[in-house]
């Protein structure tokens, strides 16, 4: 058993920033040649290829578009050599925090679908280029487990769905012997999601909730995503992290 990705060709969607590219830079550091999308924000998204170096390219990409995902798959794929071994769903999004009562159908809408269809279009694109043993790991989320805050309603609702996705996925995909897990981060810094929707402010006294007493990092989530695509994690599936220092287990 090695964590050695040496030949493997993966793509992580959202990988231009944040949790993504610590994801994409993780698993480059172990070998693999790695594709990575963005929605917007490309100079970050070019600034992390520059730091993974040349086994790495950025393909611009709305989740939410499934022929788009079709033709970008596609792409990827040829870049990857003809496959796509490893799929990190990482493209998602809160939108902006918002309370039933005020909620429009735009918006719950607009938040299944960067979070949960995006999912199920980019699993879909990926499999005629996924080889037997291939790997899919979805992002979900800690509010996905417990709720949320207030006005992330829907953002907490479509992050358990990917986790019945995930599992839906793991049953389907078994004969390929494709492993389908995910991960539901927790308070993760060095990120825009806690920047936007939690405030800079008020990151010491979430902090003072935290059993480990200490945010995560980009690089803590990684480390379970290299768990789950390497040897490591061969007979492992349907499964979720929990990478949240202790303040929610089940």
């Amino acid at each position: 058993m090695k964590l050695d990705l040496s030949g493997k060709g993966a793509f992580v969607t959202g990988g231009n920033l944040g949790i993504g590219a610590g994801i994409a830079k993780a698993l480059a550091d172990c070998g693999a040649k790695v594709a990575l999308s963005y929605y917007s924000h490309p100079d970050e998204a070019q600034e992390t290829v520059r730091q993974i170096g040349e086994n790495a390219r950025a393909f611009q990409l709305d989740a939410k578009d499934s022929a788009q995902v079709n033709a970008v798959f596609k792409e990827v794929s040829e870049y990857l050599g003809g496959k796509i071994d490893i799929l990190v769903n990482n493209a998602g999004h809160m939108v902006k925090r918002v309370k039933v009562e005020d909620m429009s159908d735009e918006h719950w809408h607009e938040v299944m679908d960067v979070n949960v269809s995006s999912a199920f279009y980019c699993t879909r694109a990926v499999l005629p280029y996924m080889p037997e043993g291939g790997r899919i790991v979805n992002m979900s989320s800690l509010a996905g487990r417990n709720g949320g805050g207030n006005g992330s309603g829907a953002y907490a609702t479509s992050k358990a769905a990917v986790i019945g996705f995930t599992r839906a996925m793991a049953k389907e995909l078994a004969p390929q012997k494709i492993t389908v897990n995910a991960l539901a981060p927790g308070f993760i810094v060095d990120t825009p999601f806690h920047e936007t929707f939690t405030g800079v402010e008020n990151y010491e006294g979430i902090i003072a909730g935290i059993p480990l007493k200490r945010a995560g990092t980009p690089t803590d989530v990684a480390g379970a995503v290299l768990y789950y695509v390497s040897d490591l994690g061969e007979w492992v599936t349907g499964q979720v992290a929990e990478i949240n220092g202790g303040v929610w287990f089940v």
